[in-house]
Formats: structure tokens, sequence, C-alpha cells
């Protein structure tokens, strides 16, 4: 299939895009440029790159595809709190946008990139697909209004997927620092000490970036009337942990002792997720990465590249930072999250 991926140049993006190129599918990637650098080994290249804001598509834009994967997203809890109205805009509005666009194009498939993070405050229980949504935060927030927003498009000509990842983690050529596998075992690395952030109670669902990926490609070469206007949560059951389980994971392998920063205590953030329907209803994909195999990738990446704390907790690798770092310099409006300068997509 001739596939447009927006946000290829991010975490998941960066994993995502050779590992479809790999099944054989032609990827077009369009992003907005915002991690442009922020390099963790080489850059993935090879295919055509568009830059542009996912706000500003238009039906030309996207005419001769087969899906769009949509990832492009203000990604994490902490970049949303940062200003709640743009991370609607884009999250929310912006992929609504992505799918009415898509179908005003004769695009058939859109694969939306949702997050358990809806699931918010989930309680005792495992969250199935039909479970309520109670998210905590406005990134979570945001993913229930695309969500809504998207399927009322879905029809005969249309077909809307999306999936609900669970917290990601693993090496990726756009590294993230600012996810809970990541952080700790990149913060055993650089700073010899597995350091919690909260009191390590709450309960996370856990899936590798490259398993995420086998999602998407499993949900885009599914027979239409399998995954139609439907929802997968993306994860596996083995992996719903606490925080806690992580941190002695992480300790346990890399030797670094654990530690609690001032003042951590609960996190609102906690919830179990029942990951039985994407294996029941696709049943090629096969997720192959266990939490001890991640940490073991992260450490031996950020031996091979030379990972130091500065980079760990800066910019490069912390979304925030990064954020904070382009307004500084004038490049960012943080008042609409847009780049100056933005305009039509280009190759």
């Amino acid at each position: 299939m001739r596939v447009l991926v927006d946000g290829d140049r991010g975490y998941i993006g960066a994993v995502l895009v050779p590992y479809f190129q790999a099944a054989g599918h032609d990827v077009v990637g369009l992003d907005v440029g915002w991690y442009d650098g922020c390099d963790f080994g080489p850059p993935v290249s090879g295919y055509e790159q568009r830059t542009g804001d996912i706000r500003d598509v238009r039906p030309q834009d996207l005419e001769g595809f087969d899906a769009v994967v949509h990832l492009a997203a203000i990604s994490n809890d902490p970049l949303g709190h940062l200003n709640p109205g743009s991370t609607y805009d884009v999250n929310a509005h912006g992929a609504v946008h992505m799918a009415r666009t898509a179908k005003a194009a004769g695009v058939p498939r859109f694969l939306f990139s949702s997050s358990c993070s809806l699931y918010g405050a989930g309680g005792d229980g495992k969250v199935a697909e039909d479970g309520a949504f109670h998210p905590v935060t406005p990134y979570g927030e945001s993913k229930v209004m695309a969500e809504r927003g998207i399927s009322p498009l879905a029809d005969d000509t249309f077909s809307p997927s999306y999936l609900r990842n669970a917290t990601a983690y693993g090496s990726s050529p756009r590294l993230r620092a600012d996810i809970v596998v990541n952080n700790l075992t990149g913060t055993a690395f650089t700073r010899g000490e597995v350091r919690l952030q909260s009191d390590g109670s709450p309960w996370r669902p856990l899936v590798h970036v490259e398993d995420i990926s086998r999602a998407f490609l499993a949900v885009l070469e599914a027979p239409r009337e399998s995954v139609h206007d439907q929802a997968f949560n993306v994860g596996r059951d083995e992996d719903v942990v606490q925080i806690r389980t992580i941190a002695e994971q992480v300790s346990e392998i890399t030797g670094a002792p654990v530690s609690f920063a001032p003042g951590a205590g609960p996190d609102t953030r906690d919830y179990q997720v029942d990951f039985a329907k994407i294996g029941e209803v696709l049943p090629t994909f096969e997720p192959r990465w266990t939490v001890p195999a991640g940490i073991h990738e992260i450490w031996e990446h950020a031996n091979e590249r030379g990972l130091i704390a500065a980079d760990f907790e800066g910019e490069r690798f912390v979304r925030l930072r990064r954020i904070e770092a382009l307004a500084a310099s004038g490049r960012l409006d943080l008042s609409t999250l847009r780049l100056h300068g933005e305009g039509a997509v280009t190759s």
C-alpha cells in the first residue's frame, strides 16, 4: 500500500516507518519537525519526508494514498499541561481534521494512534475496549475527543481504526526520556540510580515501540471488516505492572539502587488494561518484547552511543524541554504551538 505516516520523525514513527518499509509498503512521511536533530543513533532516511503541520493539510496533499497512519500529537502529560488548549487543538481537532481531509481525498483507511491514557483512573479491574473513559490529564482527554470526533466519519468508503497504545518503551532513533521504562533505565545509566518520581504504587500497562509498530501493521493489513471503526488496546497482559516493579527490574539488570525523588507520592494515572481483543481479532499481531529485554536494549544502546545526563535530561530527549527551548529561541509560539513561518505542506 501507499501509506502516509504523519509524525514519522517522532519516537514511534522513527521505528514504525522502517518496519512498514520492510513489509513492502511505500511510505511517505509528514512531520512538523520539532524534534529534527534530536537523534539517538542514525536518523531514519531513504523515503519521502514532507514537512508541515497536520492542521494545515489539504485534500490534495492526501490524494493517491491507500491509508493514513496518524501518529502526530503533543505527546505526554507534562506537555499537555503546558498548554491544554493547544493540546486539544493538535491532538483532538487536528486528528479529526486529518481524518476528514483523508476522507475527502478518497483515502479508504485511517489508523489513529490513541492511548490507554484515556482510561485514566481505571479502578482495580482490567479495562477492555468497551470500558469507561476516566482521563485525568489533557493528553488523555484529547484522545477521547479525537476518537469521538473521528468515529462518526466511518462509512462504506472510509474506515478508521483506533490503536490505544499502552505506555511505550524501548530504543528509537528519536529516543524519549520522559516515559517510565526509558526514564528509569536512562537515569540508572547516567546517574547510577533508579529514581522514582512517584511512590511506585500505580499500575501501568507497557508495550515496546516495535510491538506498537507490529500492531499498526497488523491493522493496516487486516480485512476491513475486522477493524472497521474498531478500537484495540495495544500491549501484553503480562506487562501490566506497578511502577515499583519496573524499578526493581531496572535495578536488578543494571545494579543501580532504587531511590525516590523528593515529595514522591501516588500518581493519579493508575489503570490496568485488558489486551485480549487484539490477539483474538488480529492473530498476526504477536508482541515479541518483554520489559527486561527492553531495559537491556536501552542500556546497550546508551553504552554504544555514549549517553550522558545532560542530553538525557535536556531538550534532546525530553519533549517538554525541547518545546521550551524552541519557544525560548523564538521559533515556536507557545500560545498556538506553531513554528514561526509555518505554512503549507512541503517536500
